[in-house]
C-alpha cells in the first residue's frame, strides 16, 4: 500500500509541474524561458510531437514515441501525468469534492460509439489532409487556446492592477503591459470548451476523456497491451465497491471483478483507497478472458468500426471570406487574395497542415500581431493564427514564433534569415490615400518600413506619396498598421509560398573625411 502510495504522489508531483509550466508559458509576457526549455517542456506533448516528427524526421522531436512505449508499458500515462488538460480536470475534480453532496463517482457507461467515431473523423480528415478536428479536440492545443484566450487577459489585468498599486508606494517591480486585441470568436470557442470540459470534470471526472478526446481514444486502444495493468484480485477483493467509488473513469466494475484498462487513466486512486489490498498494478501476460456479454460488446465494436467507416466519406469544403469593412464613397475596398502566415511557416500550405492552433505563438507574440483566424484560411484552418496587420505588425528583429512552436508548422529561423523571407507583398491603393483625397501630407507608412520598400516620392506642390518597391518587402506589415485611412491605402498580400526578398540597395555614402584635414565645413 505505501508502495502504491508513493507511486500516486508521484504522478501528482508530475502532472503539476508540467500543468503549471506549460501554463505559465502561455502567459508569460517577458519570454522568460529559453527556446531549449520550452521545446523541452512540450517534448512530450503528444499530437504537437507527432507533427513536429513529421517535420524534422529526427529523435529530438519524437517525444510522442516515448510516450508510446510508456503507454505499452503502464497504460495512459501521459492522461495522468503530462497532459495539461488532464490536470486541470483533476483540479476541477478536486474542488468539486468540496461542493458536491455526493463525493464519489460510481460507474460509467463506456461511450465506444461515440469516442471511436471521434477518432475515426479525425482519422478520415487527417487522411485527406485536414486536421481541423485536430485543432478543435487536441487536448494541448485546447488547453494552450484556453489559457490563452481566457486566462492571459485576466492575467495581464492582475499584472497591471498590481502595478498601479505598487507605483504609489514608489515600488517599480512590476511594468504595466499593454493588452492588444483579442479574437472574440476564439474566446468564445475557448470558453464554451471550458465550460464543457469543466462540467463533465465536475460531475464525471475524465468522462471528457472517455468519450471526445482522440488522442485518450488511441492511447487507450494501445493500453489494452500494456505490460502493467491495474486488476482486481478474485481472492482478495470483497467487491466492497471502494475503488469503484474513487475511479475518475468510472472504469471499474466489482460486482465482475473486471477493470476497462482503456479508459483508465492511470490516476492510481484505486490502489490507495482498497482496505483489502484487493486492487493491484501488476504485469498481466495472459490473454483475457471475456464474457459472454464482452463477446457481444466487441462484435458490436466491429460492427461500428465497419458502418462509421462506410458513412465518414464526406470532406468539409473551403470558405474564403474576407471580413467587410465601412468603406467610405469613392474609396476602394481592400481585398486581399491570400493572408500572410507566420515567418519560417514556409507556406500557407505547410502551415495549415501542421498548425494545431495551440496558440502559443499568439501568447508569445511581442507585438500580438498572430491572431486566431476565422475565415481568412477557410473553415480548415478554423482558429489558426495569422499575421493581423490591423492588430499591429511583425517586429523586423524578432524570431520568437519560430522558437516557440511545438509541432514544426513554424520552423525555426534566425534573424539574419528572417530578414529576407518575404511573407508578402505590399500593395498601394492612390485613390484612398490620404495625400491624394484631402492633400494632405503623410508618410506614415514609409517611415516605419524596415526596409524602405515604401518611399516617399514627388506628388505635386509641396506634397509627396509613396511608392512600393516590392522586390525588397519583406511583408512586415508596418506601413498597412500605420496606414490612417480607412480602408487601408496600403496593404500586405500573402505570399502562398514565402520569397527571397531582395536586399535594399545602399545609398552612396558621403565624400570620405580625411582625418588629417580639417573638418570639411
Amino acid at each position: 500500500m505505501k508502495g502504491f502510495l508513493f507511486l500516486k504522489r508521484l504522478r501528482v508531483t508530475v502532472s503539476l509541474i508540467f500543468f503549471l509550466l506549460i501554463f505559465f508559458l502561455f502567459i508569460d509576457f517577458a519570454n522568460t524561458f529559453s527556446s531549449a526549455l520550452i521545446n523541452g517542456i512540450l517534448y512530450l506533448q503528444f499530437i504537437p510531437s507527432v507533427f513536429k516528427f513529421i517535420n524534422l524526421l529526427a529523435i529530438s522531436s519524437a517525444g510522442f514515441i516515448l510516450i508510446l512505449i510508456l503507454t505499452l508499458l503502464f497504460g495512459r500515462v501521459y492522461c495522468s501525468s503530462f497532459c495539461p488538460l488532464g490536470a486541470l480536470q483533476d483540479i476541477i475534480s478536486f474542488f468539486s469534492k468540496k461542493f458536491r453532496k455526493k463525493k464519489f463517482y460510481k460507474s460509467q457507461r463506456t461511450y465506444n460509439w461515440l469516442r471511436y467515431s471521434i477518432l475515426i473523423v479525425v482519422a478520415v480528415f487527417l487522411m485527406f489532409g485536414s486536421i481541423l478536428f485536430v485543432n478543435l479536440l487536441d487536448p494541448y492545443s485546447n488547453f494552450g487556446k484556453i489559457i490563452s484566450d481566457v486566462a492571459r487577459p485576466v492575467y495581464y489585468g492582475i499584472n497591471n492592477l498590481g502595478t498601479f498599486i505598487l507605483e504609489k508606494f514608489e515600488i517599480y517591480t512590476l511594468y504595466r503591459v499593454e493588452p492588444k486585441s483579442y479574437n472574440f470568436y476564439s474566446m468564445g470557442f475557448s470558453v464554451a470548451f471550458l465550460g464543457l470540459v469543466g462540467y463533465m470534470s465536475y460531475k464525471h471526472g475524465r468522462l471528457y476523456c472517455n468519450t471526445i478526446c482522440p488522442v485518450g481514444t488511441l492511447l487507450g486502444l494501445i493500453s489494452k497491451y500494456s505490460l502493467f495493468k491495474i486488476q482486481l484480485n478474485d481472492s482478495l477483493c470483497t467487491s466492497c465497491g471502494v475503488c469503484a467509488a474513487n475511479c475518475k473513469s468510472g472504469c471499474i466494475d466489482t460486482d465482475a471483478k473486471t477493470v476497462d484498462f482503456t479508459r483508465c487513466v492511470g490516476c492510481f486512486n484505486c490502489l490507495t483507497v482498497c482496505p483489502g489490498n484487493g486492487v493491484t498494478f501488476k504485469p498481466s501476460f495472459k490473454k483475457v478472458t471475456y464474457t459472454n456479454q464482452s463477446e457481444k460488446k466487441t462484435n458490436s465494436r466491429r460492427k461500428f468500426f465497419t458502418e462509421s467507416a462506410v458513412m465518414t466519406v464526406g470532406v468539409l469544403s473551403l470558405a474564403n471570406k474576407v471580413l467587410g469593412e465601412e468603406i467610405k464613397e469613392g474609396m476602394i475596398p481592400v481585398v486581399k487574395e491570400y493572408p500572410v502566415t507566420p515567418p519560417g511557416s514556409i507556406s500557407i500550405r505547410h502551415f495549415n497542415n501542421f498548425c494545431t492552433a495551440c496558440h502559443l505563438c499568439v501568447s508569445a507574440c511581442p507585438t500580438h500581431v498572430l491572431q486566431p483566424s476565422i475565415t481568412e484560411y477557410g473553415l480548415m484552418g478554423l482558429f489558426q493564427p495569422r499575421m493581423d496587420y490591423f492588430a499591429s505588425f511583425c517586429n523586423f528583429e524578432c524570431v520568437i514564433c519560430s522558437e516557440v512552436c511545438p509541432t514544426g508548422a513554424i520552423l525555426p529561423i534566425n534573424l539574419e534569415e528572417k530578414k529576407t523571407i518575404q511573407l508578402g507583398k505590399t500593395n498601394f491603393i492612390k485613390e484612398n490615400c490620404i495625400v491624394y483625397t484631402d492633400e494632405t501630407a503623410c508618410g506614415a507608412c514609409s517611415e516605419h518600413c524596415p526596409t524602405k520598400a515604401v518611399n516617399m516620392v514627388f506628388y505635386k506642390d509641396k506634397l509627396t506619396i509613396p511608392e512600393v518597391t516590392q522586390e525588397i518587402c519583406v511583408g512586415c506589415g508596418a506601413c498597412e498598421y500605420a496606414c490612417p485611412t480607412t480602408p487601408k491605402s496600403i496593404y500586405v498580400d500573402g505570399n502562398p509560398i514565402h520569397q527571397v526578398a531582395e536586399k535594399p540597395k545602399e545609398e552612396e555614402s558621403l565624400k570620405e573625411v580625411d582625418p588629417e584635414e580639417d573638418f570639411p565645413f
